[in-house]
């Protein structure tokens, strides 16, 4: 009996490291929502900008103390069913909560970068859409953290299923919504600043 209760507890063990394994391809694979998953980069999905190393000081043109220009970024990896890319920039460490400095979406799926200065306007020739950040502006605000320790800034990418049916101007928790069945994979970046 002894023998038997072990094989039953090994061969649980096996289904539970297999379901931890295995579950989180099978939800990006078929749309499932993924935002409870860890702020990890999956599978071969990454985000990287020439401008910086993930957690290293970002350059102080991407700042308002310069010409708060948004950062060159590139990414690689993602899905070949990717129809577009949305792209959420926010600083968790903000003292009134997380501020969100960019949003963007629609961003064709044939894309893999953006360049440094984005311009600041709703739509972008290619169909790019951006949205509204937390200083009630249209398009990137770089880091102005007040005076005191570094702040994270966290650019996270989303590779999409879909172009998404949300006009130009939309907030954050707008996109979140709207993407929530469509993400195939996502990656991130993170910037640091002080001042």
């Amino acid at each position: 009996m002894m023998w038997y209760r072990r094989g039953i507890w090994r061969m649980m063990s096996v289904v539970v490291v297999g379901l931890m394994v295995l579950a989180p391809a099978a939800m990006a694979q078929y749309g499932v929502p993924i935002f409870d998953m860890g702020d990890e980069t999956e599978g071969n999905f990454h985000l990287f900008s020439s401008a910086f190393e993930s957690n290293t000081l970002m350059p102080r043109r991407y700042t308002c103390d310069s010409r708060n220009a948004s950062p060159p970024l590139e990414w690689s990896g993602a899905s070949v069913r990717a129809e577009s890319f949305a792209l959420i920039v926010d600083d968790p460490d903000a003292p009134v909560g997380t501020w969100v400095h960019w949003v963007v979406y629609n961003i064709p799926g044939t894309v893999t970068e953006l360049p440094e200065g984005v311009a600041k306007q709703e739509a972008l020739p290619d169909g790019t859409r951006q949205g509204l950040n937390s200083f009630g502006e249209i398009g990137y605000s770089g880091p102005c953290p007040p005076r005191g320790p570094e702040h994270r800034y966290v650019f996270r990418l989303y590779a999409l299923d879909a172009m998404l049916d949300l006009p130009a101007g939309a907030t954050k928790e707008d996109l979140l919504a709207a993407l929530e069945h469509h993400v195939l994979g996502r990656t991130k970046l993170v910037g640091k600043y002080e001042r």
